[in-house]
């Protein structure tokens, strides 16, 4: 083994790592958002990260990730809010106004 394949092997471990820090943010916030539209009384339709970029956080390289979500308050309409999480830290959730369903 000579240095070029434990430099592939580190930088193939580094990619894995960050793959797979990147998909638990990902359930992580579509996780939190049925949660928290649950907790509003609203339909999440649908979920999908909008960027990813390294940062440091806490001391610690992390990710931070904004993921914008589609949700429902009558089941006829559709809204569009966002979602920012440092690692798995929610940064802030920002729903537009919308309409309440009084049942």
């Amino acid at each position: 083994m000579n240095l070029f394949d434990v430099l592939l092997l580190v930088v193939l471990c580094a990619g894995a790592a960050f793959f797979w820090r990147i998909r638990t943010i990902s359930e992580y916030a579509s996780q939190y958002l049925k949660h928290y539209c649950e907790q509003q009384r609203l339909q999440l339709v649908s979920v999908a990260r909008q960027s990813t970029r390294p940062m440091i956080y806490r001391g610690k390289l992390d990710w931070r990730s904004n993921f914008v979500f589609e949700f429902s308050s009558t089941g006829d309409d559709c809204y569009q809010g966002k979602l920012q999480l440092n690692g798995l830290t929610v940064v802030k959730t920002e729903t537009p106004p919308h309409r309440i369903n009084m049942h």
